[in-house]
């Protein structure tokens, strides 16, 4: 009985001086995109993946950049009817294709072609395109024109112009987190060129992952006035304060452009910020939301539940006021 005692004494013992496996927060940060990217996630050890987001930065790039004249997509916007397509690129044609359909044409992956004819950039004021142009260009828009054959791309028209930047971003963001879900990290947040995804929690601090929201500044800087928890979903955000012009009244345009008209996008909205599954998802929703405008947007969402969704705008006296629709969070 006596060594029985002993037994039981030493076992709980030594679970009582077993010691918590020590947590660590790890953090890369880089390039990617034409902007910066950084990963946290919560460990019991240190480790850096950073080499392998080099890896499939770069194999991102080759398929889907149109500032590589060698990538896939490039070859492919110039004409090049041999290029195989890898799952990256075929992942985000589907998805652009279903949001396509989804939004009416609101958000399409072939009016780059008008976004660079109208020439937006952080500076200037709108000069007006000959109406002919702009009916020449439009001829070559339309995602529908498009469709994948046996892992390459046919165009209906040679001179349409492909261009997944509205969620290639978002898109990475996807692929740097399904990474890390391979290698067991169950608690993380990622965001490249402010997109970002989160799952599980800041064990350390025993806290929710806290993202921003920005505020909407014409002067380039940045502030946060909204600040928000983060489980298990993404956001991305589409803003029309960084690009945009203005013409001789003094009425701004968004960089995106009407895939209707193929005039620049008059609106009061300044922001929208989609929270939803995955990046890529609420990337090219925010695109589309800002592209329809509040009203028609506010119209999408009520049989788009899923979405939740934050409005930045002006009201008509030109003072800012926002909105959330479906249970975007207060804070």
């Amino acid at each position: 009985m006596i060594h029985r005692l002993l037994v039981l004494f030493l076992f709980f013992a030594v679970v009582a001086c077993k010691k918590e496996p020590t947590l660590h927060l790890n953090y890369q940060n880089g390039e990617a995109f034409g902007t910066s990217f950084s990963v946290r996630y919560i460990s019991n050890e240190k480790s850096d993946f950073s080499s392998s987001y080099d890896s499939l930065i770069k194999v991102i790039n080759t398929s889907m950049s149109t500032y590589m004249d060698d990538s896939d997509i490039s070859k492919i916007n110039k004409g090049d009817t041999t290029v195989v397509v890898d799952d990256h690129f075929k992942k985000v044609f589907i998805a652009a294709k279903q949001i396509y359909d989804q939004t009416q044409g609101a958000f399409d992956p072939t009016i780059g072609v008008l976004v660079n004819a109208w020439d937006f950039g952080p500076e200037g004021k709108i000069v007006g395109l000959d109406s002919l142009e702009i009916d020449s260009l439009l001829q070559t828009v339309g995602v529908q024109k498009v469709v994948l054959k046996g892992g390459k791309i046919v165009k209906e028209h040679p001179d349409t112009f492909i261009d997944f930047n509205a969620l290639a971003k978002g898109y990475a963001v996807d692929v740097f987190a399904e990474f890390l879900e391979s290698k067991d990290q169950d608690n993380y947040l990622v965001e490249i060129g402010g997109e970002i995804r989160g799952k599980g929690s800041n064990l350390i601090k025993q806290k929710s992952w806290k993202i921003g929201v920005e505020d909407p500044n014409f002067d380039q800087t940045q502030s946060y006035s909204k600040v928000i928890s983060l489980e298990d979903r993404a956001m991305a955000t589409s803003g029309s304060y960084r690009k945009f012009k203005v013409d001789e009244n003094g009425n701004r345009y968004a960089h995106i452009i009407d895939t209707k008209t193929g005039y620049p996008h008059k609106s009061n909205v300044l922001s929208v910020s989609v929270i939803t599954t995955n990046c890529m998802l609420a990337d090219a929703y925010a695109t589309a939301l800002m592209s329809m405008g509040l009203e028609r947007a506010k119209e999408f969402l009520a049989t788009h539940p899923e979405l939740k969704v934050y409005f930045i705008y002006e009201d008509s006296d030109k003072e800012l006021k926002t909105l959330a629709v479906n249970g975007f969070p207060e804070s």
